[in-house]
Parts: C-alpha cells; structure tokens; sequence
C-alpha cells in the first residue's frame, strides 16, 4: 500500500481514539464540570449528531476544493476541535467543542476513502480502504485504552492533548505524503456530486451500511449487562472481552478488503449472512461463558468485514461524484448506530431479555441482507440487458 494511504490512517487512528475514548472518561469528565454521568454522556450522542450534521454541509462546501487540500483541512480541524475539548471550561463549551471536532468525521472518511481508493490498481481499491479503517479499529485496541488509563491517570484533558499531538503528526504526514491532483474532484463539482444521489443503487447500498450498523449497536451498546448477567463474567473480564472484540474488527477488516477486490456484492451478501448466523447463535449460547467470549470475537470479525465493501459499493455505485455519497454513507453508519442503540432499548423496555436481544440484531442483519440481495438482483438485471453495471 502506498505510504500516503498510511498517512490518512494515522488520522483515523486520531478520530477514532477521540470518538470512543470519552465513553471510558465519563465518570472524571462528570466530576470535573459538575454534572451527572448521564449528561456528561450526551456528548457521545452530541459527537454522533455532529457526524450526521456536518458531513453532508463539510462534503457540499468543498466539493469543488482539491482534494489532498481538504484532508490537510479536515484534519486541521480535528486538531482544532480536540485542543478546544482539552481546554473547555465547561459542560456546553466542551459540547460545543466535541460538535466541532465531529464535522469532519465523515468527509474525512468519506473523501479518504475515494483517495484512497484513487492511489492504487482497482483490483486493490476495497484493501486500500480497508487500511484507512484500520486506523479505526486499532483505536479500539489501542488508543481507546491507552488514553483511557492516561486520563485516569493525569486528568481527562491529558487525554486530549495527546491526541491533538497526534493529531499535528497526521495533519504533517498528510500535507507531506499526499500528492497533490489525487483524486481529481467531479467534473461539475457541487452539481455532479448532488447528480448522482439520484440513483437508486447509491441509496440501497447507503440503507445496508446504516441497517448493518443498526443490527450492531442494537446488541453492543448492551454487551456489558449481557456478558455480566447472561454469561456470567465479572466486570473486569468484559473489559479483555471488549479487547478482543477490538481484535476481531481489525482482522474482520483485513479479510473484508481482500475479499471485497475478489467479488464486491457476494462478499457483502455472505458477511450479511454470517452475520445473522453469529447473532443466532450468541443468543442461544450467551449463558455458557467460554462459548459467548468466542461469539463475541467471531462478531467482531463478521461486524468489519462488511465494512470495505460497502464504503466500496458506495464509491462504484457513484462513481461519476462520489466524495458526497461516500460521505453520506458514514452519516448512514451514524445513523445505524443510534438507531440500533434506541431499537435495542425499546426492545428491551418491552421486555426483550438480556439473553434474547441477539434475535432483535439477527432480524436488522436479515433486513440488511433482503437489501443487499435486492440490490445485486438489479445489477444482474441491468447487465443482462447490457447496461453498465457495478463491478461485482
């Protein structure tokens, strides 16, 4: 992989390490400006809203920008909103703060992604994208925990200012590694990216990433109570439960890009089916503790597979504008996310069990994969009557 591509990881590392570590700084954050935990934990859902928000707005106002241009610029901003966070003096300013940094969350994955992509053979292209999110699954492994344990150890603002460091490094590696004229920008710039989100394919595969999102975060954002009620782990060993976890997305991620440059639409279909599979059977073998460990590894792995070949299907499916649809698309995983996370405690409100909220997830991978099949359906359709259709 060109080292370009590993310059855009290092800035994934940085955003994804900032997204997620301030769910383990909740209780320091809370005490440090007076208010409750939960409140303090509206600011993961405010850095959510600032995805879905700024994404379209980030994508639309630079659509005519070149492209190494805006990544120095995005992740600009992302150092900016991170020295805010570690300098916010309260609650509403570190919200503020955190809404600013989360701007350029999905323009930068959604234009890096299609650079990325740009810098390499296109039988190489998902594997391309697969590394620039690799940046966000090794911050699950490692920046997570290390800042976590950092601003237990010196103050939560610590944190923060080393991710700004980080930060600097990428905005540097960029600027520097980047060539520039990648990626050229759409011939009708604003025009032809907007163009493009008249197709039908381009919104199929945008419902797949958010209902696959959904069919996760209905279950993960529950993980805690079923390992600890349901399997019987103590509080401690969900923490190396979590971890592994990590691990599994960062290999699902490898395997998903490689697969994805073999056969685009089979592999997304088959992750959608492994999927339902995994959730299928932690249900049924969640209250047998070694067994549910190895589900949660094996659904970490299924859960990013999936991962490149849709920002790819996206990408192809809009290929005559595709900055603004890729973007869109980590605005659709955001959306799976909270989503997944309200369907999953409705379920559980109307008195879904612990144990049996795997089946809630399996029917939102189920939808997923209708979709999917839908999709590839029509592709064949078009190409059996000799229209252009996706690469498979």
């Amino acid at each position: 992989m060109p080292l370009p591509i590993f310059a855009l990881a290092i800035a994934s590392f940085c955003i994804g390490t900032t997204e997620f570590v301030i769910m383990g700084l909740l209780p320091e954050i809370a005490a440090d400006l007076g208010v409750s935990i939960p409140a303090a934990g509206m600011l993961v859902t405010g850095y959510a809203l600032g995805v879905v928000i700024g994404a379209p707005i980030i994508a639309l106002a630079t659509a005519r920008l070149p492209r190494k241009s805006v990544l120095v610029f995005l992740a600009s901003l992302f150092v900016v909103g991170n020295f805010l966070c570690a300098v916010a003096p309260g609650y509403w300013t570190l919200m503020a703060a955190r809404v600013v940094t989360a701007f350029g969350h999905g323009a930068f994955f959604g234009i890096g992604s299609v650079v990325a992509a740009s810098l390499v053979p296109k039988n190489k292209q998902a594997r391309a994208m697969s590394l620039l999110f690799a940046g966000l699954t090794l911050a699950n492994i490692l920046g997570v925990p290390a800042g976590t344990a950092l601003g237990e150890a010196f103050g939560w603002r610590s944190t923060f200012w080393v991710v700004v460091g980080l930060g600097l490094i990428s905005v540097v590696a960029i600027a520097w590694l980047v060539p520039s004229g990648v990626a050229p920008v759409t011939k009708d710039g604003l025009a032809g990216e907007v163009r493009v989100l008249r197709k039908g394919q381009v919104w199929l595969a945008m419902s797949i990433s958010a209902l696959a999102s959904a069919s996760l975060f209905a279950v993960f954002t529950y993980i805690k109570p079923i390992l600890t009620d349901v399997s019987g782990l103590s509080v401690s060993a969900v923490t190396w439960v979590l971890l592994l976890f990590g691990a599994g997305l960062t290999i699902g991620n490898v395997i998903g890009g490689r697969l994805a440059d073999w056969k685009l639409m089979p592999t997304t279909i088959g992750a959608l089916v492994a999927i339902v599979l995994i959730h299928l059977f932690f249900a049924e073998l969640a209250s047998v503790a070694t067994a549910a460990v190895v589900m949660v590894f094996l659904w970490g792995v299924v859960a990013f597979v999936i991962v490149p070949p849709l920002q790819m299907r996206v990408v192809q499916t809009a290929s005559d504008g595709p900055n603004l649809a890729a973007t869109l698309n980590q605005g659709a995983f955001n959306v799976g996310n909270a989503a997944g996370a309200w369907i999953g405690g409705a379920a559980i409100s109307l008195g879904v069990s612990y144990q049996n909220l795997p089946f809630v997830g399996a029917a939102l991978a189920l939808t997923a994969l209708c979709v999917a099949v839908f999709s590839y359906a029509l592709d064949r359709q078009a190409a059996a009557a000799g229209f252009a259709a996706p690469a498979e």
